[in-house]
């Protein structure tokens, strides 16, 4: 059995840096999950960058599966980057190791579309309490594994308020998206308040 996570783990140094901070979160009953941090600056500013590292370690199941297949299934990571500096966002490593181990947890298949719920806010002071999964292959290309393994996918993460999620959960991912964009909403900013929905 191949050991993902040294492949996946040098897929993110590759397409983000170096992390200069890394934390770990075990769950009763699960894998360990680690949460790296990942400085970035650009033309839009300093961002940082927030990977999980665990969640691919495993294929994610189907719920309604009898057995899970150890080789077969889903593979993802989840990715979220948000302005530096701007509010205590390092404090989202707890949530973010949650949302990743909630496959192992729960059972379920996280995938583009998807709402997560954080149960509380994102980081202290948090507008967001929930997030919404992106579409992969952007910021990190996805990573091939040897067959019958599916790819790992690494799956940004979009913070939503709750008016964002309970509109989401009425009208779809794809009419939130477009009222983003519409609005010229920036997501990577940790204060910003909901999109107007009317």
């Amino acid at each position: 059995m191949v050991d993902v996570l040294p492949l996946v783990e040098a897929r993110l140094r590759s397409a983000l840096g170096e992390p200069d901070a890394r934390a770990a979160v075990t769950f009763l009953g699960t894998d360990r999950i680690e949460v790296l941090r990942f400085p970035a600056v650009g033309q839009e500013g300093d961002l940082v960058r927030y990977a999980t590292l665990g969640m691919s370690a495993q294929p994610m199941a189907d719920p309604t599966a009898v057995l899970a297949d150890p080789v077969k299934g889903p593979r993802a990571e989840l990715l979220l980057s948000v302005r530096a500096g701007v509010a205590d966002t390092d404090k989202a490593l707890r949530p973010l190791a949650v949302l990743a181990a909630s496959p192992q947890v729960e059972g379920v298949i996280v995938a583009p579309g998807a709402s997560l719920d954080v149960g509380g806010p994102l980081w202290p002071g948090a507008p967001f309490t929930s997030v919404l999964v992106a579409e992969p292959g952007g910021l990190v290309e996805d990573l091939e594994l040897d067959a019958p393994l599916e790819p790992v996918r690494f799956l940004p993460l979009l913070p939503m308020t709750p008016n964002e999620a309970a509109f989401k959960r009425v009208h779809g991912a794809q009419a939130l998206q477009e009222r983003w964009l519409t609005q010229g909403t920036d997501l990577r900013d940790p204060s910003r308040r909901s999109v107007p929905l009317e």
